[in-house]
């Protein structure tokens, strides 16, 4: 299992909609820059920063930079419109990515699970002969059951889940029927740490992100279920930071969340190689 950060650990240093860009924002150069200062192994490039909008010269110069840091890439984009991915299956070769990152949904599509099986099915043997996986996340569209039974009917060893640990809350899942449902199809992790407090007025409860390590998600647990499962995925470090009142504020916590949680993460499969 390695370690790596995405687009959606530094999700306000890149930009939220909606709200005030942050004077710099980082770019997929600095993010590299990020990864290989916390000794990471891997970087994610996930739709909140478009990998595919880059010009050739810029890819390339991710692409080098990349394996100067001897960083692995993997990608990420939304929907699965055939065109998206293998518009995505091409960027992959081009990084030698194994990983295609997705949601079932976009800003354009939001199909039912027949037509998501008819287009993941019809790109899929592409996938397999280019050994690159697609790894869709569990969202609060569909429950993990109903995202089991499409990845069984798909039937094609190079798809998958890439497993939010948080996600599914907004189809009324917890963690553990995530994973008992999603366990066995697992190939890409999103480690992302929260906690459940109940709202001061006392109607009712918010769920928040923490630091890996400082909310309710318990990592020994996590990772001994996937080693069950035989599942050794990488671990991408994802961070739900609250806003706190500016944006460059809210970068600097940001900043400050990932570092915590890398150092945290760091120890904990440090201690898996240490038993094994």
């Amino acid at each position: 299992m390695k370690l790596g950060i995405s687009t959606y650990t530094y999700t306000w240093a890149i930009g939220v909609p909606h709200y005030q860009p942050p004077k710099n924002p980082l770019s997929a150069l600095g993010l590299l820059e990020l990864a290989n200062h916390l000794r990471v192994k891997v970087v994610q490039f996930a739709d909140n920063l478009p990998i595919h909008l880059l010009s050739q010269g810029e890819l390339k110069r991710v692409r080098d930079i990349a394996e100067d840091y001897e960083l692995e890439i993997e990608l990420g984009t939304r929907g699965v419109e055939p065109k998206e991915l293998l518009t995505y299956l091409e960027l992959a070769k081009f990084f030698k990515a194994k990983i295609v990152r997705t949601l079932l949904h976009s800003t354009t599509s939001s199909p039912d699970l027949g037509q998501a099986y008819e287009w993941i099915s019809e790109v899929a043997p592409q996938f397999a002969s280019s050994n690159i996986a697609i790894a869709i996340e569990n969202h609060d569209r569909y429950t993990a059951r109903e995202l089991a039974r499409l990845i069984e009917a798909i039937d094609n060893p190079y798809v998958g889940i890439c497993l939010d640990t948080v996600n599914s809350f907004g189809a009324l899942e917890g963690p553990q029927t995530v994973l008992d449902q999603l366990g066995p199809y697992v190939n890409n992790l999103h480690f992302k740490d929260f906690d459940v407090v109940r709202a001061d007025h006392q109607m009712g409860f918010n769920i928040h992100g923490t630091p890996a390590g400082s909310g309710r998600l318990n990592a020994d647990w996590l990772l001994n279920e996937l080693a069950s499962y035989k599942k050794d995925p990488n671990l991408i470090l994802e961070l739900w930071t609250p806003f706190a009142g500016t944006v460059e504020e809210t970068v600097a916590k940001e900043n400050q969340w990932a570092e915590q949680s890398i150092g945290f993460l760091w120890k904990k499969l440090e201690g898996i190689r240490c038993q094994s």
